[in-house]
């Protein structure tokens, strides 16, 4: 059995647990939810591969939540009327940390959304971060930035192949230890296997895999963009029967059902300039990985195109900065505006406190992503929303240090939750 690496989500388990009567664990398939409830859970069942328990589930659901507590039922939404029984049973009981379940897809009529109020508490998980795999030294912490402290740090040791390994291989707990040519492959049947089964069993719904297969290479060629449906739907459409706007939204919901697609939300901030904000949300796979497979890309060929490694580097931040924000109780949110001026990264917790950073892969950049830092901290309305607690320049390797303008610049090798 292989070593469980703690995550940073071990904590929130914990106080979700203290908290409410059950914990619903979501995230992808194979990014370490039942392991992480593990950690915690007394007794279990596993709904994916115990026929008995499904069998049990669909007779006397109350036979499978028996046992001791914390209760995991794995992969729950294989049997969705189990969830009505756990709100029930957790009403009868009156106590804390009774059940968790995890998840890896949302039934289609997403049950849970009215009925667990109260109840269950959510938690998402994604793959493992640069600092949970050890890629990162976590020496600047996002929760200090928010908080206006920054104390820079040594030198990043980090080189550019180092990287580029780690976006390939990405954080998924169980490749760690593959070599990278296998980790690649096991990468690659993960979306053949969305593409044939997974899309089809999340709603009912039989979709054609290779127009899932060609939506999917087409969010991973405009990674982390705000790219259109119209826009999607025709690259789509280049070298087979078209795909209209209403079938790439359903398509798009099915992913994100999955958890293997989300979206990074636009900022809506008050501005005191002119300017029109874009609300378009970007789009991310759960781990630029699978944007590599989705291209059949290596290091090789991504040390050749610097650009794409670009795109795939700023989802790989937003990855992490999504994974450490929620420890501080923080969302990650971009900018865009009428005059083509974006920031990549707005993290803004539930007290208002907020640091805006552009993602350049080189420190030649620097200068560059400064000033678009500047001219967008001129545009807001400060009085109203406040001083930042922090602008900077996220960078692959290097130094993390403050400049005279303020703006500082990290390495995402020091970066932490």
């Amino acid at each position: 059995m292989s070593r469980y690496i703690e995550r940073i989500a071990d904590s929130e388990l914990a106080g979700r647990l203290k908290a409410a009567g059950a914990v619903l664990i979501e995230g992808p398939r194979a990014c370490g939810k039942t392991e992480l409830a593990r950690q915690k859970a007394a007794s279990e069942v596993l709904l994916d591969v115990d026929e008995n328990a499904r069998e049990a589930a669909s007779l006397n659901p109350r036979l499978i939540l028996a046992g001791a507590t914390p209760r995991l039922i794995d992969e729950w939404q294989v049997e969705p009327g189990i969830w009505n029984h756990v709100r029930r049973e957790v009403d009868l009981r009156d106590d804390r940390g009774q059940f968790i379940l995890t998840g890896s897809s949302v039934p289609a009529d997403d049950i849970t959304r009215h009925t667990g109020a109260g109840r269950v508490s959510r938690l998402r998980l994604r793959t493992m971060s640069s600092v949970e795999i050890g890629f990162s030294t976590g020496q600047v912490s996002l929760s200090s930035l928010l908080h206006g402290n920054f104390g820079g740090s040594p030198r990043s040791t980090s080189t550019l192949e180092a990287l580029v390994d780690t976006i390939c291989r990405g954080g998924w707990p169980s490749d760690l230890d593959l070599p990278l040519k296998a980790a690649l492959t096991v990468r690659a049947d993960y979306l053949d296997e969305i593409c044939r089964a997974d899309i089809a069993r999340v709603d009912g719904i039989n979709r054609d895999p290779v127009k899932v297969n060609r939506l999917i290479r087409s969010l991973a060629r405009n990674i982390g963009s705000p790219a259109s449906l119209r826009t999607l739907a025709s690259d789509v459409g280049a070298d087979a029967p078209a795909m209209d706007s209403d079938t790439a939204s359903g398509y798009l919901a099915a992913l994100r059902r999955l958890h293997v697609v989300e979206e990074q939300p636009a900022w809506s901030p008050r501005l005191r300039s002119r300017s029109t904000l874009r609300k378009s949300p970007k789009r991310h796979f759960v781990d630029p990985s699978l944007a590599v497979a989705a291209l059949d890309a290596t290091p090789a060929r991504l040390l050749n195109d610097l650009k794409y490694l670009g795109l795939l580097f700023e989802s790989m931040v937003y990855r992490d900065l999504a994974i450490y924000a929620r420890a501080s109780g923080a969302d990650v949110y971009h900018y865009r505006d009428n005059t083509d001026l974006e920031i990549d990264m707005l993290v803004q917790n539930r007290r208002g406190q907020w640091c805006a950073f552009e993602v350049k892969l080189g420190t030649a950049q620097v200068e560059q992503a400064a000033g678009s830092l500047l001219r967008f901290r001129d545009r807001l309305d400060l009085e109203s929303l406040g001083e930042p607690a922090m602008l900077g320049v996220i960078v692959g390797s290097g130094y993390a240090y403050q400049r005279r303008d303020g703006i500082c610049v990290i390495p995402v090798s020091v970066l932490g939750p």
